[in-house]
């Protein structure tokens, strides 16, 4: 027997986000954004070079930069 969520063509990753998201919005108000609060992330990326860690930089930041300039060039 195959998971609901694997059926639906889901990863496990994205199944567990949407029902986090679902059980968010369920609460109550003061709950709701407390746990909204809880619920973001932030994902960090570095590049290393040389055995040596470069700076941080922030994923989605990286993505839309990268998303503009393939545009501009396209």
């Amino acid at each position: 027997m195959t998971a609901a969520w694997k059926a639906a063509g889901l990863t496990y990753n994205r199944y567990i986000a949407v029902a986090s998201r679902v059980v968010r919005r369920s609460l109550k108000e003061d709950k709701r954004i407390l746990a909204e609060k809880r619920g973001e992330s932030e994902l960090r990326m570095a590049k290393w070079e040389n055995g040596k860690q470069g700076d941080a930089k922030n994923l989605e930041q990286m993505n839309a930069a990268a998303f503009k300039e393939a545009t501009q060039t396209a």
